[in-house]
């Protein structure tokens, strides 16, 4: 089979994959605790809501930059490129990898994202063994993780998140892909809305640079229902740890790193196939 037959047949079935991931539909509990949320950050005013909105686009947007400039980042573009040139010798820069064939490209993600899930999952149990700090530094962790997961990716599909462009494209994927179910089939759509309007040269995003929506604000009222439930298990102790609020911890964690890993990986996926057929 052609690389074209091959990369076609992978396209359909990410439409297949978009079909059956997003219709999803709000159960009564769900409805019931999403105009809940929305009730409760109403009372905010819309002022306040926006000022919040505001600060939070700041936090992802530096949280970015910094993770962008770390040893870390680097390391992880070098070791990328090596796993490339295992594959192909002549690759030599991040864009070089977009004509790699999409199984190449997947095999390395699969590689990377292995130990994304296992962070998740050890940050998850530290997590539940309770204590202030680690519950305070619980949310700041998750979105540092799975924001290191959709850099990772990117950078594998040739993206290079060092342009102004990509990093606006990658902080949106991680709203979209930690927003309820129930709202992440709007965002995928205008996601893809706004990438109609660029051009592959682009610098600068073409569409809104607002990055958080009001409903990702719900992302608060889980983040305490969870530091409630850990601190409720961290009385259930086994031979002096909370295994039973380490394990809960771990699986809310891992459950979330697996959705954003799934949704960063078909949204890239695509991106680079349709750009082949264009």
């Amino acid at each position: 089979m052609r690389q074209e037959e091959r990369d076609q047949k992978r396209y359909q079935a990410i439409i297949e994959w978009e079909d059956t991931y997003f219709s999803h539909e709000a159960t009564d509990v769900e409805y019931t605790y999403l105009k809940w949320t929305d009730k409760l950050f109403e009372q905010l005013g819309d002022h306040r809501r926006q000022k919040v909105l505001l600060q939070i686009d700041h936090v992802f947007i530096h949280l970015h930059a910094y993770l962008q400039n770390t040893r870390s980042h680097e390391e992880t573009r070098k070791r990328i490129l090596q796993y490339a040139k295992v594959f192909a010798p002549t690759v030599d820069s991040i864009e070089d990898l977009q004509y790699l064939p999409v199984e190449q490209l997947d095999y390395m993600t699969d590689q990377l994202m292995a130990k994304q899930r296992l962070l998740a999952l050890g940050q998850g149990g530290l997590t539940g063994m309770g204590g202030m700090f680690l519950l305070a530094a619980d949310l700041p962790a998750v979105i540092a993780i799975n924001l290191r997961s959709i850099q990772q990716i990117a950078t594998i599909y040739g993206y290079d998140l060092k342009r102004p462009v990509e990093m606006v494209i990658a902080l949106k994927l991680l709203h979209l892909s930690t927003l309820p179910k129930a709202f992440q089939a709007h965002e995928w759509e205008r996601l893809w809305q706004d990438l109609d309007q660029h051009h592959t040269d682009d610098i600068f995003y073409a569409g809104s640079e607002e990055i958080v929506e009001p409903e990702w604000l719900g992302q608060f009222i889980r983040q305490m229902a969870k530091s409630f439930v850990i601190t409720m298990l961290r009385k259930k102790v086994f031979q002096g740890l909370p295994l039973v609020g380490m394990a809960f911890g771990a699986g809310i964690n891992y459950r979330l790193s697996q959705q954003v890993i799934e949704l960063s990986h078909k949204f890239y996926q695509k991106r680079l196939l349709s750009e082949r057929n264009q």
